[in-house]
């Protein structure tokens, strides 16, 4: 007997999330409701657990700015070390609750937000280990590392997937893209270093030459090294024209495919990155993942 299609009694089966697929829980109750609270923002709590980790990121990143300011570290440095301490007992709560409820925990461990969670907590615990006088700028280095927890806000920026999705399919393009810019900027400043090399004008080598080519086709222009022949001059200007090129390119590609994608004229999947979907597809026919 074929199966009868759902209806308002029978509920719709749940389609899981990419990351549950990737990283599904451990077989216990208790670890598949963790796992909703702490990986999922379905419910209320899981909801409040993003927002509690949000903000405690944020305090986190201020702290550590906030301590670079001499005067305000002299005066409120016990402080701050107070509130970077029980942040970094939070997250180590943290990271050691996700490992728990997924149920292949060395996956989560190498993944990419799993070496950001422990990232994040080694600059803290390592400076226990560094002591000593002379080690103390070693120390407050360390501790500036705790500026790379600002990576575990991408964890709940739901329109990352379609960033990526979109960087995903311009890639190629971008890639052949940069591989012809570097060969302009290698020909640039071999160019410069023939005309401007005998001229004390700075272009000593073609090392020198390729940093003031790349320095001059970005449109930076810090100024340190300049052309002074004619025909010097002559070339730096159609690598500057030239430099305008290498910004409208790239972006102008990257943002045609992200307004496709978000217009519906070509839907791929976030989940698995199929394209070709139906613009009015919801789920994606070969993973079954929201799209």
């Amino acid at each position: 007997m074929p199966a009868e299609p759902p209806t308002a009694e029978s509920p719709q089966p749940k389609l899981h999330s990419l990351e549950r697929r990737m990283l599904p829980p451990g077989p216990a109750a208790w670890q598949h409701k963790w796992y909703e609270v702490i990986f999922e923002a379905e419910t209320p709590a899981g909801k409040w657990f993003d927002v509690g980790l949000l903000v405690a990121i944020v305090l986190s990143i201020l702290v550590v700015m906030l301590e670079s300011v001499s005067s305000l570290n002299e005066r409120f440095g016990p402080t701050f070390d107070a509130i970077e301490w029980v942040i970094t007992l939070l997250f180590t709560l943290e990271f050691a609750a996700r490992l728990a409820c997924v149920a292949r925990p060395p996956k989560y461990a190498f993944s990419f937000f799993g070496l950001v969670d422990l990232v994040s907590l080694l600059p803290s615990y390592l400076s226990l280990i560094v002591v000593g006088a002379d080690s103390l700028l070693v120390i407050r280095t360390l501790r500036l590392l705790r500026v790379f927890r600002v990576l575990k806000l991408a964890r709940h920026v739901s329109e990352s997937r379609t960033l990526l999705l979109a960087l995903r399919h311009t890639w190629p393009k971008i890639t052949v893209f940069l591989l012809v810019i570097f060969c302009a900027i290698l020909i640039s400043g071999t160019v410069m270093y023939l005309i401007e090399g005998k001229q004390d004008s700075g272009f000593d080598n073609i090392p020198i030459s390729v940093y003031w080519a790349i320095v001059t086709m970005t449109t930076v222009g810090y100024g340190d090294i300049a052309p002074k022949t004619d025909a010097g001059r002559f070339v730096a200007a159609l690598i500057m024209l030239f430099g305008y090129a290498v910004i409208i390119v790239p972006t102008g590609i990257f943002s045609a495919e992200v307004v496709t994608s978000s217009q519906g004229k070509r839907k791929g999947c976030p989940s698995c990155g199929v394209d070709g979907l139906s613009p009015q597809a919801n789920f994606c026919e070969h993973c079954g993942g929201r799209v």
